[in-house]
């Protein structure tokens, strides 16, 4: 019996060192003595934009400055921060390198502690580790926070990731302006060419036809044709009285040589308006599709005008950009690793697990018995 529970204490104690004693004593090695201390910097920015309504509580407090938030842009931020393509740009003269391969960094935090790879996947693995990008949902804030092993290193990347955000908000902005203004201008010179186009036919038609109305013309030839035949009724109306009452006067011959020229008159204008494949009837149908094109083309060119005039008042403001609210800080003192939390932690946690691997070898070992 003794020997039983001898043999089962030594084996708790044997188990207890494992689970807890080792662990707690590679934690008090690593956060005592190995791990390297950690400076955080901490910057703020917000991406606003004077046209986008606002889409939070904060939101509706810029939009009373003069500005709102641009949340699409935010994403933009968001996941540039933590693309490829930031990593690269901000070690362009090495400065991520520099940052975290430094020797006096321990072995178990250096990039590329062993030697076994220098890619530049191992390094966008290693640095996303130590950048992160937190959005408030509701101050549409944006906190940049990046950790590094001597607080200049963590100052100047926060420093140069804001800086290549702006660029890219910078960027974002010259590419919309230059498609909104080329869009637009592409726009004026094309009904521009239709403006010219179709004053060009309206001119030709004018000096192939010798007019310049066709209808105002063709008016004033109806006109004309009107009085003729007033003429004409009051000549006949006449002669009939002459040949009535003195059927041998010399007028007679006079009057009806005038009913002939009136006739003829009023046949030659009447042919001038309609009639004949050249007359102003025929004319003044063309002329007024020539017209509605020209009036179409004119309000297109004006409409076309506007909205260019509107694409360079745009272009001359900067719709989106990044405002900083909180500077990268230079940290005066390490915050990071928590070292007492850490060796806590796997204490409590070693703990936990022997308590439970205790529960099991007594459950299995009463189950044999």
């Amino acid at each position: 019996m003794r020997f039983s529970l001898a043999r089962r204490y030594g084996a708790s104690t044997i188990l207890f060192a494992i689970m807890v004693i080792l662990p707690t004593a590679i934690a008090l090695l690593y956060y005592g003595l190995l791990a390297s201390d950690v400076y955080v910097s901490e910057s703020r920015i917000v991406v606003r934009s004077p046209d986008k309504p606002a889409q939070s509580p904060f939101g509706a407090m810029l939009k009373t400055a003069g500005f709102t938030n641009a949340s699409d842009e935010v994403y933009a931020v968001t996941e540039y921060v933590g693309s490829r393509d930031a990593v690269k740009n901000a070690d362009r003269q090495g400065l991520i390198r520099k940052a975290y391969e430094n020797d006096n960094i321990s072995m178990f935090d250096r990039l590329n502690s062993f030697g076994f790879s220098d890619s530049f996947e191992d390094m966008y693995k290693y640095f996303g580790k130590r950048v992160t990008v937190k959005n408030d949902s509701v101050s549409s804030v944006l906190t940049l926070t990046v950790r590094a092993y001597s607080a200049r290193d963590a100052q100047k990347i926060n420093e140069v990731l804001l800086s290549q955000s702006e660029e890219l908000i910078n960027r974002l902005n010259r590419r919309g302006r230059k498609d909104l203004i080329e869009f637009a201008r592409r726009e004026a010179n094309e009904a521009a060419g239709e403006a010219r186009q179709s004053a060009v036919k309206l001119a030709a038609f004018r000096n192939r036809t010798g007019t310049v109305d066709p209808e105002k013309q063709a008016q004033i030839g109806l006109e004309m044709v009107s009085k003729l035949q007033d003429e004409l009724i009051a000549s006949e109306l006449q002669l009939q009285q002459l040949r009535a009452l003195a059927p041998d006067n010399p007028q007679v011959p006079q009057l009806a040589g005038r009913i002939g020229q009136l006739k003829q008159a009023i046949d030659r204008e009447q042919g001038k308006v309609a009639g004949s494949s050249t007359s102003l009837a025929v004319n003044a149908a063309e002329y007024q599709r020539l017209q509605i094109d020209n009036e179409i083309s004119g309000k297109r060119l004006t409409a076309a005008m506007t909205s260019l005039q509107e694409a360079l008042n745009e272009a001359r403001r900067q719709q989106v950009y990044v405002e900083r609210i909180v500077q990268p800080n230079l940290p005066d003192e390490a915050i990071e690793p928590r070292r007492l939390a850490g060796i806590l932690a796997v204490f409590a946690l070693s703990l936990i697990a022997w308590g439970i691997a205790n529960m099991l070898i007594a459950g299995v070992r009463e189950h044999a018995n």
